[in-house]
């Protein structure tokens, strides 16, 4: 089964949580605040429960985490690969995150965090090529011509909604969420390093 398909597939914890776990992996730390700003609204991944409220917390705290006088960006591909774009495009997001967490305003907005995270790995990886076109095949199943970045994010997304999907309504329920977690942090580890050696060599 192709990404899009999970994601036509998924129900509404599978979406929020597949959904947050790609920001998650995508925010670059800021070195101020909480490092870890988008941990509170994963507890609201298992039932909806003070979604909004949680959701109004984790804005608040990523806009206090902004650097002043930042430029708004988009959140579509071709965003711009520098942290600092990177982390406007999460924060675009989460803007845009809805309040209702029913399955097709969440839908729409977990598509699109899946967008971007394999946009943000397309950008570090080398060569990037490909854009948005490369990104709508992937997404439907096709490999070809993705580089070890995107191949390794879009792996991790699928596996994340087989473990949401599998877990559902279960009592393991709980735990497939801690899984999804654990899966994300590995992620964010990896994007983190890549994003360092190019910030070093860069230097």
């Amino acid at each position: 089964m192709s990404l899009l398909e999970q994601i036509a597939l998924a129900d509404e914890r599978g979406l929020a949580a597949s959904g947050l776990a790609c920001l998650d992996r995508c925010l670059p730390p800021t070195g101020r605040g909480d490092p870890e700003p988008l941990r509170p609204l994963w507890a609201s991944c298992e039932n909806g429960a003070d979604w909004v409220v949680r959701l109004a917390g984790v804005r608040e705290a990523l806009e206090c985490d902004a650097p002043e006088g930042e430029a708004p960006r988009g959140t579509g591909p071709e965003g711009g690969g520098d942290t600092g774009s990177v982390a406007a495009r999460v924060r675009a997001l989460l803007a845009a995150a809805p309040a209702d967490f029913e399955a097709e305003p969440l839908r729409a907005w977990s598509d699109a965090c899946s967008l971007l995270a394999l946009d943000v790995h397309r950008e570090f990886d080398l060569p990037s090529a490909g854009g948005a076109e490369l990104l709508r095949r992937c997404r439907a199943g096709g490999t070809e011509g993705v580089g070890p970045l995107v191949s390794g994010e879009l792996r991790r997304q699928i596996e994340i909604l087989d473990v949401l999907a599998e877990t559902a309504g279960t009592v393991g329920s709980g735990a497939g969420l801690l899984r999804v977690l654990d899966l994300s942090t590995e992620g964010q580890r990896v994007l983190r390093a890549v994003t360092s050696r190019r910030a070093r060599s860069r230097a």
